[in-house]
């Protein structure tokens, strides 16, 4: 498959805290497959970060979405809370803060972020995204 082809996947997780080392990994193996391994790492980070707020702040399950496509990597995770997640925080006042820092991080290190209520086949939920060019 050319580099340039759009693709996409979607991992449906568990409320559960291991889920993000497995969408970790998940995502890693993808972007490896893809030769994109030179956006692994801060891809990593991102979706660690969104997969874990879905997680921890949710009690439903929860997806980690990953698609390709014009030269954009997008990383969202989906849950089943359609509450706004809380205004990310500048990451440089939070110091060595141990909570609030994931959305944070997310917007330091994204090319774009933002986030979308959904309301799919009855289901009902958010949508936090984020882009990393590959540029």
């Amino acid at each position: 498959m050319p580099e340039n082809a759009p693709w996409e996947y979607t991992l449906y997780i568990p409320n559960d805290l291991r889920a993000v080392t497995v969408a970790r990994r998940t995502l890693r193996l993808i972007l490896t497959m893809h030769g994109l391994i030179r956006l692994t790492d801060t891809a990593e980070l991102l979706a660690a970060e969104l997969v874990s707020n879905a997680v921890r702040h949710t009690k439903g399950p929860a997806a980690l979405r990953v698609r390709w496509s014009a030269g954009v990597l997008r990383i969202g995770a989906w849950d089943a809370d359609p509450g706004p997640p809380e205004p990310p925080g500048e990451l440089s006042a939070m110091g060595d803060a141990e909570e609030g820092r994931g959305l944070a991080l997310v917007k330091a290190c994204a090319d774009l972020w933002g986030w979308q209520p959904v309301s799919r086949r009855g289901s009902r939920g958010k949508y936090v995204w984020c882009e990393l060019a590959a540029a």
